[in-house]
């Protein structure tokens, strides 16, 4: 047994533990809320940090609340981190972990974080959703701990288009690796996505109509049911997503984005724009009809033929299979706008140098990690630009995970 002894939270670290000194050392526990007094146990010192679990809640913060889901908590489901917070201080907590890590890793203190967009439902709203399998064969979700599965009966977080073919199935398949369920959520299209141990497809039978799709060991999908891929509708625009592209799990909150994303760049209608890491393109078809010419970059090539066939009657649309910081230094048309919306590893830094080179006038920058936005800010405030501001939005409501928008204007925006 580690040393215990009483802690007080006082902030939310990114990464969704919160925070507390003592005895000069950071200490970071899971489950805890900033307010609140704690019985800790030391359970990983790190030197100059260490990592504790809570024994007990001494003085509850007034925004602790039950969870409703039972495999939420210590050592089960590592799905959600945040379901003992109420929604409304999840957001304040995100927006303030975003300011925080634009202070330290990016060095710009001064940032205007607006509060969080919140999500239309902070429950099932999740479209996209990845199953391990246990050793047992049912499926789950990886624990917070080790390697081991947590098998479920329900998840909280899956839209009742996915609930629906959760609840259908009935599986008895001993070669099944992971299962993913998809949805497009105002179209009502269903997909299941089977991948397993050696390749070979699973006997299926299915009484509803849903898409099934087995995803080879390299990446190839192979249909086995209907289509291979399913439709969604954002913006008044119509996206095909194959069974392996990348799309928003949050639909509602991916109009938000594309809302905001084109207040941002602020289109005069003669602009070229770059959309780099395009996914199916959902921001540059999104603005192609706001501005001159579009020109999408995405590596991956399913995702890019998604993109060429969702372009449907533009004509002022190019996308490029290929990676962002092998094209842009190769680029040779000069650049108005720019969005990019990186993994979350966020940009290379040949890309961030090339991308700073053509000297759009306005860059909005869409991440997924507010750790690498900050790396990434440093650079391109190195570059010459100024971040205006950031706009998060809550793509992932019960998580730690925060979705920003940050706006960028050069010398010449």
């Amino acid at each position: 047994m580690g040393k215990r002894f009483e802690l007080h939270l006082t902030a939310m670290a990114h990464g969704g533990d919160a925070l507390g000194r003592h005895e000069g050392k950071v200490i970071f526990v899971p489950y805890a809320i900033p307010g609140e007094e704690a019985l800790v146990e030391m359970v990983e010192d790190k030197g100059r940090y260490a990592r504790g679990r809570v024994v007990e809640i001494l003085s509850p913060s007034p925004h602790r609340v039950t969870p409703p889901c039972p495999h939420f908590g210590p050592g089960k489901c590592g799905g959600c981190q945040w379901q003992h917070i109420a929604y409304q201080a999840q957001l304040e907590f995100k927006a303030a972990v975003v300011g925080n890590q634009l202070a330290r890793l990016g060095r710009l203190p001064d940032v205007s974080v607006k509060r969080l967009i919140p999500s239309a439902s902070p429950w099932h709203y999740r479209n996209h959703v990845q199953f391990s399998v246990g050793d047992d064969g049912r499926l789950g979700f990886v624990a917070t701990t080790g390697r081991r599965v947590e098998t479920i009966e329900a998840c909280y977080l899956l839209h009742p288009l996915l609930e629906e073919l959760f609840a259908a199935l009935d599986l008895e398949l001993p070669g099944l690796a992971r299962l993913s369920l998809r949805a497009g959520v105002n179209t009502g299209d269903q997909m299941m996505i089977f991948e397993t141990h050696d390749d070979l497809p699973p006997a299926l039978e299915s009484d509803l109509p849903v898409s099934c799709v087995l995803l080879l060991s390299d990446g190839t999908p192979v249909n086995l049911i209907g289509s291979n891929h399913i439709t969604e509708v954002v913006a008044e625009r119509r996206f095909r997503i194959s069974a392996a592209s990348f799309f928003q799990v949050n639909t509602a909150a991916a109009e938000e984005l594309v809302r905001v994303v084109g207040e941002y760049l602020a289109p005069a209608g003669d602009e070229t724009l770059l959309d780099a890491y395009c996914g199916v393109g959902t921001f540059a078809l999104s603005l192609a009809d706001k501005v001159g010419y579009v020109i999408g970059i995405e590596e991956d090539a399913g995702a890019v033929a998604d993109a060429r066939l969702n372009v449907a009657e533009l004509t002022n649309v190019e996308f490029i299979e290929g990676s962002v910081e092998a094209f842009l230094p190769q680029l040779d048309r000069p650049i108005d706008l720019a969005v990019l919306d990186p993994p979350r590893q966020g940009c290379k830094p040949e890309a961030l140098a090339a991308l700073i080179e053509l000297a759009p006038r306005r860059i909005v920058y869409v991440s997924c990690d507010p750790a690498t936005l900050a790396r990434d800010a440093r650079k391109l405030a190195g570059g010459g630009y100024q971040l205006v501001e950031v706009q998060p939005v809550d793509m992932f409501p019960q998580t730690y995970h925060i979705e920003s928008v940050a706006l960028w204007v050069g010398p010449t925006g």
